[in-house]
């Protein structure tokens, strides 16, 4: 499944015990066949992910309404 901006995000720990990250997509870049993503996470630091297998998940974001 291929993530878009507003969509949630997990990424499990590579470490045993140790919680997953989560946040949000801000941004996907397409370069290729590769596809990266910006993410803010819950904390308020903004990385950019590769997804390699089974690494991040990708929940659906519900649709805003603009006010």
């Amino acid at each position: 499944m291929a993530g878009k901006a507003g969509d949630r995000v997990v990424l499990d720990s590579e470490r045993v015990g140790m919680p997953a990250r989560e946040g949000e997509i801000v941004e996907t870049v397409q370069r290729g066949d590769a596809t990266r993503y910006r993410i803010r996470w819950s904390d308020g630091r903004e990385t950019t992910v590769s997804s390699s297998a089974g690494s991040l998940r990708i929940v659906p974001g519900s649709s805003r309404k603009s006010r």
